[in-house]
C-alpha cells in the first residue's frame, strides 16, 4: 500500500504530496484565520488517507459528520452520552480500529471542552495491545489547548490542556498522530504547537500570528507579509512530511461536504415590507401552544424507591465511621514545605507550582481533601516565609495585618513581617526577591512602593542607599 496521498498543486500545477507514515511520526500543524479554508484543507486530507490509516475527528462545530456517506466513518453525538459512556466508546475505538467523528456541536462551549478531553484521555490510555496508529484530528484547537486562561473553570482548563498535550507530545508511541488546526497561533498553547514538525500556514493578518507563523515556517521576518497575502486555500507547507523548504500549495477538491451552505451573495425575497411583518407575527401565539412541554422526569419504579428507603434506613441504623484524614493533611502540609524550600520554585507561576504540587500528591497517591489554588498559594507563601518557626499567636498577628494584601505579594509581605518581628529593620534583599519571584532590583523597588502606598509597610532609605523597612501593628509584639 502507497503511503502518498496528493494533498494539492504547486502554482505550477506539480502535486504535493503528503507521506501519511511520516505525518503519524511527525504531526501537523495548521493555522489559517476563519474563511481561509482549514476545514477544507483537514477534509481533503482526511478523504484522501481514508482508506490508509484510522481517523479520530474531533469536531466542535458539526463539520464532518458527512464523512459517513462516503467513508463509512461513524458519528458520535457527543451530546447523547455520559461522560463514563464516552470514555467506553474511545476505549472501543481503539479496540476496534474505527474511524469516527466526535460530533460535539450538540453541546455548550465548556461541555465540548470537558467532552473532548475526556474521549482524547480514553484514548491515549487504551491497553497497549490496542495503540494501532491513527490520526487524531482537533478542529478549533485553541479551544481546546488555550493559551491563556480564559472564562472555563481552572479544572476545566487543567483537564483539556493535559489530554492535549499528551496527545501531541507523548501520543506518538501510543500510535496517535495528532493533527491541530487553529484560527490564531497566539491562542494556542505553545507546548502543544511546538510538537508539531509539519506545518500549514494559511492567511491570517494579526503580526502577531505571521511572525510566529513565519518563524515555524524558518522564513525572514520580513518576509512575513507573505502570509497575510495568501488567497483562500492556499497555503504555505514545511516539514518532513510535505516538503524539506516552504512550499505554496493550493489545496485539492473534495468530495463530501456542506451542500447548502452558501459562500456568496443571494438575491433577498421581494415580499413587501408588510407582508414580512405579517409573515414574521401573526399567529406566534399559537405556534408557541404547538411548542411540546418539556419532557417531565421518569417516575421512580417501585423497587428503587424500596431499595432508596431501605439504604436510607441502614444509613440512619449505622451512620459510617469517620474517616481519619490527620495523616493525609499533615502529608500535604510536608509537601508544601519541601516545595517552598526547593531551589527555583518561587520563579515558576502559580499555576506550575500548584500543578506541581497535585502531582507529587498524585505520585502518593493521597486521597482526601486538597487544597484549592487560592488556599494553596496562601500555605506555599506561608511556609516560604517561615511563619511555623513563629509562635502561634505572633503568627496569627502576622495573618491578620496580611489579611487586605494580594495573593502574588503575599509572600514578600510575610518575609518583611517576619523580619520586622524579629526586630531586624533591614530586610534581606535575597529573601524578599525569592518571595517574590524576581532577580530585578526594579521590581523589588516597585513592590515596596506599592506596599507602601498600601500602609503596609514603611520604607526608610539613608544616603547610603540602605532601606530601613517597618511594619505598622507589629511594633508591640517585636517589643514584647
Amino acid at each position: 500500500m502507497t503511503a502518498q496521498i496528493t494533498i494539492g498543486h504547486e502554482s505550477s500545477g506539480k502535486p504535493v504530496e503528503f507521506d501519511i507514515e511520516e505525518l503519524l511520526a511527525t504531526r501537523l500543524l495548521v493555522q489559517g484565520n476563519s474563511g481561509s479554508g482549514k476545514s477544507h484543507l483537514l477534509r481533503r486530507l482526511l478523504e484522501e488517507s481514508a482508506g490508509m490509516v484510522q481517523q479520530v475527528v474531533i469536531d466542535p462545530e458539526g463539520d464532518f459528520p458527512s464523512l459517513a456517506d462516503k467513508f463509512g466513518h461513524v458519528v458520535i453525538d457527543g451530546a447523547a452520552y455520559s461522560p463514563p459512556e464516552i470514555e467506553a466508546l474511545a476505549r472501543r475505538i481503539r479496540e476496534h480500529r474505527a474511524s469516527v467523528v466526535l460530533d460535539l456541536d450538540g453541546l455548550e462551549v465548556e461541555q465540548q471542552i470537558r467532552c473532548a478531553a475526556q474521549f482524547l484521555t480514553a484514548l491515549f490510555d487504551a491497553p497497549r495491545e490496542h495503540w494501532y496508529p491513527a490520526l487524531v484530528v482537533v478542529d478549533e484547537a485553541q479551544m481546546f489547548a488555550p493559551a491563556a486562561a480564559g472564562e472555563m473553570a481552572e479544572d476545566t482548563r487543567r483537564m483539556t490542556l493535559s489530554a492535549m498535550t499528551n496527545l501531541m507530545c507523548r501520543g506518538r508511541k501510543r500510535g496517535l498522530a495528532g493533527v491541530v488546526a487553529t484560527q490564531r497561533l497566539a491562542k494556542l498553547a505553545k507546548n502543544v504547537a511546538a510538537e508539531a514538525s509539519n506545518f500549514l500556514m494559511g492567511r491570517t493578518f494579526l503580526d502577531i500570528d505571521m511572525i510566529r507563523a513565519a518563524d515555524l515556517l524558518g522564513m525572514e521576518r520580513r518576509q512575513a507579509e507573505r502570509i497575510r497575502e495568501l488567497q483562500r486555500g492556499h497555503f504555505l507547507a514545511l516539514g518532513p512530511a510535505i516538503t524539506r523548504v516552504p512550499q505554496a500549495v493550493k489545496i485539492g477538491p473534495v468530495k463530501t461536504g456542506h451542500t447548502v451552505r452558501s459562500e456568496g451573495l443571494m438575491a433577498l425575497p421581494d415580499t413587501a415590507p408588510e407582508d414580512m411583518a405579517a409573515l414574521l407575527t401573526t399567529d406566534l401565539a399559537s405556534e408557541v401552544a404547538k411548542a411540546p412541554p418539556p419532557p417531565a422526569p421518569p417516575a421512580p419504579r417501585i423497587d428503587e424507591m424500596e431499595d432508596s428507603i431501605a439504604h436510607a434506613e441502614e444509613r440512619q441504623v449505622a451512620a459510617p465511621e469517620p474517616i481519619d484524614t490527620s495523616a493525609v493533611a499533615t502529608r500535604i502540609a510536608e509537601i508544601i514545605a519541601e516545595l517552598a524550600g526547593e531551589e527555583g520554585i518561587a520563579f515558576q507561576s502559580a499555576s506550575a507550582q500548584y500543578q506541581t504540587f497535585l502531582t507529587r500528591c498524585r505520585r502518593e497517591r493521597l486521597i482526601g481533601p486538597m487544597p484549592d489554588m487560592r488556599g494553596f498559594r496562601r500555605r506555599f507563601a506561608v511556609a516560604g516565609a517561615g511563619l511555623s518557626e513563629l509562635e502561634e499567636a505572633v503568627q496569627a498577628r502576622i495573618m491578620q495585618l496580611a489579611g487586605t494584601v494580594e495573593e502574588d505579594l503575599l509572600g514578600p509581605f510575610l518575609v518583611i513581617a517576619k523580619a520586622a518581628h524579629a526586630g531586624e529593620t533591614q530586610v534581606d534583599e535575597h529573601a524578599l526577591a525569592r518571595a517574590y519571584g524576581t532577580s530585578s532590583p526594579g521590581r523589588i523597588r516597585r513592590l515596596l512602593d506599592h506596599l507602601e502606598r498600601q500602609g503596609l509597610v514603611v520604607v526608610r532609605e539613608d544616603f547610603g542607599g540602605d532601606r530601613t523597612i517597618m511594619v505598622p501593628g507589629l511594633e508591640p509584639l517585636t517589643q514584647g
